[in-house]
């Protein structure tokens, strides 16, 4: 219904909310860890198997298994670390809603409150950002937040994913992993956001990383989009 709701009003497109798999199945090309790394097109995105109108297979987050962590330290260990320390810039969650129900909007999501916290904790703006990692459990999860987090207008999403943008490479390299529509889901992927994050930070990403990545976006989304945790990660 969200999707659906956003293409009426905005004119989104099936074929933009498909471009969004096709980069995020890219960016997994040079990830030895995702679960799929075969390219796919627009077309073969389309003519899949129907799973919730508009969504078909390849628009929907994969099921895999997987483990992620991350660790916290007090900036007064930072001379123990063995590895080059990322900074938490700025952070911020939102609960918006608990049932579609009570969401009175259905084109914006809690990023726009959680990312508007975390930049302006950080002193930065979406400009400022080299790299993101989102939370992209179906296509529309991923445009929406764009929006949110202010990367492009309300409405202007659609438009903002073509050309490759979002792909390693383009102007606003996203899910640089494959995300959870291609490199692993397996339920509790807000960790693994973390983690490429830091990899991309740290220059560890070989085939694909972004050439000098210095801040990184970091957003993840729960339930029917009813709540949003955002960081700003540095170097």
């Amino acid at each position: 219904m969200a999707a659906r709701r956003h293409m009426h009003e905005y004119g989104t497109t099936i074929e933009q909310l498909a471009e969004i798999a096709v980069s995020a199945r890219a960016n997994a090309a040079d990830n030895p860890l995702a679960s799929f790394r075969d390219p796919i097109t627009i077309d073969e995105v389309l003519s899949g198997p129907m799973i919730a109108d508009p969504f078909t297979k390849l628009q929907c987050c994969i099921r895999s298994d997987g483990g992620a962590a991350a660790v916290f330290v007090a900036e007064d260990r930072l001379v123990d670390l063995s590895t080059k320390p990322v900074w938490v810039l700025g952070a911020g969650e939102a609960v918006s809603h608990v049932s579609m129900s009570q969401w009175p909007d259905f084109t914006t999501g809690p990023a726009a409150a959680s990312g508007r916290l975390a930049f302006r904790r950080a002193g930065l703006t979406p400009a400022d950002v080299d790299v993101a990692e989102l939370y992209d459990a179906f296509t529309y999860m991923l445009l929406i937040t764009l929006e949110d987090l202010g990367f492009c207008g309300k409405g202007e999403a659609g438009p903002f994913v073509e050309q490759g943008r979002l792909r390693i490479g383009g102007s606003l390299p996203t899910n640089t992993d494959g995300g959870g529509l291609s490199a692993c889901h397996p339920g509790q992927r807000g960790l693994f956001l973390i983690v490429e994050a830091v990899r991309q930070l740290r220059g560890e990403c070989g085939l694909r990383q972004v050439p000098d990545a210095q801040v990184a976006c970091v957003s993840g989304t729960g339930g029917w989009f009813c709540s949003s945790a955002t960081m700003l990660l540095g170097v």
